[in-house]
C-alpha cells in the first residue's frame, strides 16, 4: 500500500542515547491526511470510534490517490 511517505521528512538519521539507536521516520503522509480527515469527521454525526477510523483512512487513500494524478 502506497502511504504517501513520511509527513513531515526527518532532519536526522538517529539519535543515540546509551548507546542505543531510535529510527525517527515518524508519521506517515497517509496518517497524517487521516488525523486531519478525522478532526473533520467528528464534528458531524456521531459515530462508533471504529467508523471514524475506517472512514478517515478512505479520506486519506482518496486523497493520495488524487495527490498522484
Amino acid at each position: 500500500m502506497k502511504d504517501g511517505g513520511q509527513a513531515f521528512p526527518r532532519t536526522v538519521d538517529c539519535i543515540s542515547n546509551e548507546n542505543k539507536d531510535f529510527d525517527l521516520d515518524g508519521m506517515t503522509l497517509r496518517d497524517y491526511f487521516a488525523g486531519q480527515a478525522l478532526s473533520g469527521l467528528v464534528r458531524g454525526k456521531v459515530l462508533e470510534p471504529n467508523d471514524y477510523a475506517f472512514l478517515s483512512y478512505e479520506y486519506a487513500d482518496a486523497m493520495l490517490k488524487e495527490r498522484d494524478k
